[in-house]
């Protein structure tokens, strides 16, 4: 190993969903084997790598903003190298590259295993390109950094890519095919999270409901997946994300209700209340069909909470179509909502074949009127837990106090309460005493 690699700093700043931190994680350990160091001081970076988010106007906006400001940095640094990584590189390049020249190198979610020569191809004074798409990468043989980890919870990439085709959405393009990752090696690396003290995984996929892994012809779906990690030991608390409506199975479910300590909480993405809107989304399933879901849920984790994913002002939306997202809110109680107006973006179906024609104004009014209306059903959600008792997983110190510790239940709400004797890592129960729209404050009992 050159002397040169091994006295190397590198920044990685991160923009987008889980997915993208797990790949963070992957990049920090593919290069930390070839020798480079890494360090959460931007001042004494030598190489910076932005991984980005293209799913919003807003976060590309915000993505090139950041590189602007790092280019400045050279002034004191000449020797700075700048490197983008993940969904927003292939379509980008060209302009960052080339024409504002705020890049060195830019690497695609599957070409992560190849930034050691990538790196040292700008080493030798030309830039570095890699964006081609695999059908079979999966990482399942890297163990990934777990960069700014507390050592409680952390993230498991189950699943890449996704063929699910949503008219809005610029996955399909910029990560590629599905394919689901070795269950053997998910359930290891579980495993040995849990050994090193985590006590919390997060198994993350596009649409994790449509995980199959095969092996000797015996098909492993995601419930028999999700029963596999659950066994590993009660003490090692499950999470997922995100589930599409028209994979969530009953036969899930079941397995949810079976483990304890698998979270009571469901992510189940809607984006419209319409049929109209739905059907344009190419979202493949009908405003009734995604009820029957939510009465599944409640009839087979009575306890447990739905949140969401809502787009607004797409294609065509008409008023009365507004309105049947608002009236289907309202009736699944959603405890909380991931909420956007609609902003089209490049390589999407929606992009080539509809008019994006609700106009700004209209969009801006209508996410308003939404975000204040789950802003009441979470209040509404919340203040149904005071005087409830929770097992919480403490995760670390709150943020706006140093006397206060901070987890979540099973149902996925951030619990607030005074230290105890317990310690990061540690189950305690906490009573509820009163709430906000986004925190359960409590004491521990």
């Amino acid at each position: 190993m050159t002397d040169t690699r091994m006295n190397r700093n590198i920044f990685i700043e991160t923009y987008g969903c889980q997915m993208n931190f797990s790949d963070s994680e992957i990049v920090a350990s593919i290069l930390k084997e070839c020798g480079y160091s890494f360090t959460g001081n931007l001042d004494s970076a030598d190489i910076i790598l932005i991984n980005t988010c293209s799913i919003r106007e807003h976060a590309e906006d915000r993505v090139r903003k950041r590189l602007h400001y790092f280019r400045s940095l050279r002034k004191k640094n000449p020797g700075l190298l700048i490197g983008l990584l993940g969904c927003m590189a292939d379509r980008v390049k060209t302009a960052l590259m080339e024409e504002e020249q705020l890049l060195d190198l830019v690497a695609g979610p599957d070409s992560y295993r190849h930034l050691p020569q990538l790196l040292e191809q700008v080493d030798s004074g030309r830039h570095a390109i890699d964006t081609i798409l695999s059908a079979d990468e999966t990482y399942a043989d890297i163990t990934p950094v777990r960069i700014g980890s507390s050592g409680v919870s952390a993230f498991i990439s189950i699943m890449r890519g996704c063929e699910n085709y949503c008219s809005y959405c610029v996955v399909p393009s910029t990560r590629g095919v599905e394919r689901s990752r070795d269950a053997g090696s998910i359930v290891k690396e579980a495993a040995d999270l849990f050994n090193r003290g985590f006590r919390e995984v997060t198994l993350l996929g596009q649409n994790v409901n449509s995980y199959c892994w095969n092996k000797d012809f015996t098909p492993i779906n995601f419930a028999g997946l999700l029963e596999k990690v659950a066994s590993i030991d009660p003490m090692l608390q499950i999470r997922f994300a995100t589930s599409h409506p028209k994979d969530m199975s009953d036969e899930l479910l079941q397995v949810i209700s079976r483990f304890p300590n698998i979270c009571k909480s469901i992510h189940l993405p809607v984006q419209s209340g319409s049929d109209a809107i739905l059907d344009l989304m190419n979202r493949k399933y009908t405003r009734r069909e995604y009820m029957d879901r939510i009465e599944a849920i409640r009839s087979i984790l009575p306890e447990a909470t739905i949140t969401t994913d809502i787009i607004t002002g797409f294609c065509n939306e008409s008023e009365e179509d507004h309105q049947m997202t608002c009236s289907l809110m309202e009736w699944a109680g959603f405890a909380s909502a991931f909420m956007f107006k609609y902003s089209e973006r490049p390589q999407t179906l929606a992009a080539e074949a509809l008019k994006d024609n609700v106009p700004e104004e209209v969009k801006e009014r209508r996410l308003k009127e939404i975000i204040q209306l789950q802003h009441k059903l979470s209040e509404k959600s919340n203040k149904a837990d005071i005087g409830k008792t929770f097992e919480v997983l403490i995760e670390g110190i709150s943020k706006r106090s140093a006397d206060h510790y901070f987890g979540r239940n099973s149902q996925n709400k951030v619990v607030v309460f005074p230290k105890t004797g317990s310690g990061p890592g540690s189950y305690v129960s906490v009573r509820i005493k009163r709430v906000t729209s986004a925190t359960l404050l409590g004491e521990a009992v």
